[in-house]
């Protein structure tokens, strides 16, 4: 769970009121279930030592674990500064993995020279570039979801993207390269694409995700036979990230996924052109 969310929120709340703003923030559960040790063990930038102080003493006079009530639906308001709060985050490169990185353990075959550096830092920031886009797509598609639970599904993808997200802006610190300049421009378009999938309907929305990921799974396929054969580490995170995008579009076709029609289809493969092209060099 992420807390920051709840301390945002609770900060300026009085005590008799904090139990039912504590949510599952990121994950989108109605309720959580948190322990007196996670609480105490986390250290969190800019909450004040009472604000701190009075939750800790809060879960100490309930036990080792509580249950927290709901709060009432979020209003269209809140979801879109949430939204917003998520995008300013993916695009800064705040939200980290919540899985080890597949390169662990994994070593080169060799020193890589310098003009295979340069390649793999800069299909990894294409890669990292796809990711910030994933991120955007599921956050529209997320809002303007008909079905709650769809919705949901969309935000738990999100969540796995944000992960190959966490490990291609890793590699390419380590290759010695640097995300593209244009993640916010990325981020808009696909944000603005995804919540107009999500306003076609919810089959036609899976549809879209179902394509998506079909096209992503192509596009890695191409990485790893371009990535030098010596950079065991960035050919480990692809192959990763390749298995999990089918098994989204796996989930997305057995949802109900409506095939797109053909020129949609052209459409978003000519878009991917752009992106990967321009994010290669910028």
């Amino acid at each position: 769970m992420n807390l920051l969310g709840f301390w945002n929120q609770s900060a300026a709340l009085e005590p008799p009121q904090l139990p039912g703003v504590i949510l599952g923030w990121r994950t989108g559960l109605k309720s959580d279930v948190l322990s007196r040790k996670s609480l105490e063990g986390q250290r969190i930038t800019g909450v004040s030592p009472d604000v701190f102080a009075y939750h800790v003493a809060l879960l100490q006079q309930t036990g080792p674990g509580f249950h927290m009530p709901t709060r009432d639906p979020a209003t269209p308001i809140e979801m879109l500064l949430s939204a917003a709060s998520r995008a300013l985050a993916t695009v800064a490169g705040v939200p980290g993995a919540a899985r080890a990185t597949p390169a662990t353990g994994v070593e080169d075959a060799r020193a890589l020279e310098p003009g295979e550096r340069g390649l793999s830092g800069a299909l990894m920031r294409v890669n990292h570039v796809g990711e910030i886009c994933a991120q955007a797509l599921y956050e529209g598609q997320a809002l303007t979801a008909r079905d709650p639970a769809l919705a949901e599904q969309f935000r738990r993808a999100a969540g796995e993207e944000a992960d190959h997200l966490a490990w291609t802006r890793e590699r390419i610190g380590e290759l010695g390269a640097r995300p593209s300049l244009l993640n916010p421009l990325w981020y808009a378009g696909a944000f603005a694409l995804g919540a107009l999938a999500g306003r076609l309907g919810d089959r036609a929305s899976l549809g879209f995700m179902a394509e998506t990921e079909r096209q992503v799974q192509a596009h890695l396929d191409r990485h790893l036979e371009r990535l030098p054969e010596a950079d065991r580490r960035s050919r480990a995170i692809v192959r990763r990230m390749k298995e999990e995008e089918a098994g989204h579009a796996e989930a997305a076709l057995r949802l109900g996924a409506a095939e797109l029609p053909r020129p949609v289809r052209g459409a978003m493969r000519a878009a991917a052109r752009l992106m990967t092209g321009s994010a290669h060099y910028i």
